[in-house]
């Protein structure tokens, strides 16, 4: 079986989402590319992630083809090869449709630093406009908003998180979960205390995280 090891990870991190709360069913998706074999592990579409096993993942090659499996391919393959073919540094994407990240992108709101966390990702997530989920056009958006940092939010959708590894894609998800909905609360209460840019540059200095513009 092709890329045995992240099939595996997928399912793991894909019972994570529910686990976590980070979505619900089957929404948002996985993906894992290695570069050496130049191949990529994808979750199917519409089947839950509890349900999952290895041979449910597929394997896809940078074109889009199928290598692998016999399930109905993601309907955001063309966000997941965009971002790879443009991002190198990227090899783990994780799409979420997580309650409070969600609802940020339903205002077309970005992700500012309320809270140091956000550094995972950069000084800021931006929130792309909307467009139909699985088109090629929410895929250049989701592109746009990106840039080069580790996140970005999909106009009334969800949120992108893209890093060097499934595992710190998936922590940036969960992470930046928190943001939101601190930033929600903090709303609530009034005006929220944003972190100036050389504050949130010291901590992605320690995070590692500086090179995100």
């Amino acid at each position: 079986m092709l890329l045995l090891e992240e099939r595996k990870q997928i399912v793991f991190y894909g019972n994570q989402l529910i686990k976590r709360c980070l979505t619900t069913g089957s929404g948002g998706n996985i993906s894992i590319y290695n570069r050496k074999e130049d191949l990529i592990a994808l979750t199917p579409s519409s089947m839950n992630y509890s349900d999952l096993t290895p041979e449910d993942i597929l394997v896809i090659d940078p074109g889009g083809n199928i290598v692998e499996g016999t399930n109905s391919i993601s309907t955001e393959i063309n966000m997941h090869l965009l971002v790879y073919r443009n991002r190198l540094d990227v090899c783990g994407i994780v799409h979420t449709h997580s309650l409070y990240a969600t609802a940020m992108s339903c205002m077309g709101w970005d992700i500012e630093p309320v809270h140091y966390m956000l550094a995972m990702a950069g000084p800021v997530v931006k929130c792309s406009k909307y467009a139909i989920y699985g088109s090629e056009e929410l895929g250049r958006r989701a592109l746009d908003a990106l840039g080069n940092r580790g996140a970005c939010l999909l106009g009334n959708h969800g949120l992108l998180a893209a890093a060097a590894t499934l595992e710190h894609a998936f922590s940036t998800a969960e992470h930046l979960e928190y943001v939101a909905k601190l930033t929600c609360v903090t709303k609530n209460l009034g005006n929220p205390n944003i972190l100036t840019e050389q504050q949130i540059q010291d901590v992605m200095d320690k995070f590692g995280t500086c090179s995100y513009k």
